[in-house]
């Protein structure tokens, strides 16, 4: 192995952000070598990745695929370690081998995981956006005092991470955080009450998985984003404003004290802002669409409505309040997205129980890990326990 390659490992490489990273990697195999990946239960993809990338080092996180994986493992032709659950997302993102950690997996389970290789002084190529949202103070407090880099990968907080680049602690005034509106833009509330996750997963311009382009549909996407802005950037979330952008081609915007404005714009592909966290502070030659702006001719702003969207408001409300209202919004969020796709509740209802989980929730203004864990579980249990 080359000295001067960076050593990867992606917790989440059969997602949509972990394959966008693989493909990454392939158009660089002298820059890139993969130590470790992970699946919940797509072996078939995580079998053809183990054959193309060599990794020394899989996770399987449901247990079930995990006891059948086991007896192919040997069709691969050499030896790697393969381990199951939360425990082995650990053991990956433990390594002191790897000199950055992508953190694609979706959801809560991508916190301890994380916090563990921030402990390693691992740069962390941040995709989960629950890390920040959960226990953004802690994880922050961690990397300061482990010498971590975080470099986020959304393409909203890539855009943000860019153009602060070179301004040497210039002091934000406002961050504008774009969102593309989701596929129910300009829709009145009356024509959500019924809407099916089939409406929902229709997303104009981004191809993601189906938990986040559900929160898309539902502006918490936009929400979650707002808050793990707050960490990334030390900003309050008055000085953050959500700028409703159909096109998708300014990712974000920055504006400073004197009253400039400095955007990053580029056509819609995560690959982008992918590549951009596994080569800072270098850029280097891709072969992505380039943006023609002649093509698209205009650019429009509108203001979010979160009359209509009311989980971007329930997010800025917890954000605001603090301590564990955060952990409340994430955790529910999750079970009911999840219900929605199974077909079980309504789109509404994700906003309403919601709230009605942050109000009845034991808030804690200081947590620590181990009161974030509990409430995260609390939560879930309260959601399945009212929706039965």
């Amino acid at each position: 192995m080359s000295i001067n390659k960076k050593v990867i490992s992606i917790l989440g490489s059969t997602g949509s952000i972990g394959t966008q990273t693989l493909d990454v990697v392939r158009k660089n195999p002298e820059m890139f070598k993969i130590e470790g990946i992970s699946t919940n239960k797509n072996i078939e993809l995580l079998s053809e990745q183990i054959h193309e990338f060599k990794p020394s080092i899989v996770t399987i996180f449901n247990e079930e695929t995990y006891k059948d994986f086991l007896n192919k493992k040997e069709d691969f032709g050499y030896d790697f370690e393969v381990h199951t659950g939360l425990d082995g997302l650990v053991k990956i993102s433990s390594s002191k081998t790897i000199d950055t950690l992508i953190t694609a997996v979706v959801g809560m389970i991508g916190l301890v995981p994380t916090i563990q290789a921030i402990k390693n002084s691992t740069t962390i190529a941040l995709a989960n956006k629950e890390t920040l949202v959960t226990a953004g103070k802690i994880v922050m407090s961690e990397a300061k005092k482990h010498n971590a880099s975080i470099i986020p990968v959304d393409s909203e907080h890539s855009a943000i991470f860019q153009c602060l680049n070179g301004e040497n602690g210039n002091k934000i005034d406002k961050i504008l955080l774009t969102a593309s509106g989701g596929p129910f833009r300009g829709k009145k509330r009356a024509e959500l009450e019924n809407v099916s996750k089939n409406d929902a997963l229709k997303h104009p311009n981004w191809t993601m998985g189906q938990k986040i382009t559900i929160d898309s549909s539902t502006l918490m996407n936009k929400g979650l984003e707002v808050i793990e802005a707050k960490w990334l950037f030390d900003v309050d979330a008055d000085d953050i404003i959500v700028h409703v952008h159909p096109q998708s081609i300014i990712h974000s915007m920055v504006q400073f004290q004197d009253s400039t404005v400095m955007a990053q714009l580029g056509c819609p592909d995560m690959r982008v802002p992918i590549q951009y966290a596994l080569t800072y502070p270098k850029r280097i030659e891709s072969s992505f669409e380039r943006l023609d702006l002649f093509e698209i001719a205009s650019l429009t702003f509108e203001k979010a409505d979160m009359e209509i969207f009311p989980c971007l408001k329930l997010a800025y409300d917890s954000l605001k309040h603090g301590g564990t209202d955060c952990t409340v919004l994430n955790a529910a969020n999750e079970i009911l997205v999840q219900m929605f796709l199974n077909d079980e509740i309504g789109f509404y209802d994700i906003p309403k129980y919601i709230k009605l989980a942050i109000d009845k929730h034991q808030f804690i203004e200081d947590p620590s890990l181990e009161d974030i864990l509990n409430t995260d579980k609390w939560t879930r249990d309260f959601i399945k326990k009212t929706l039965k």
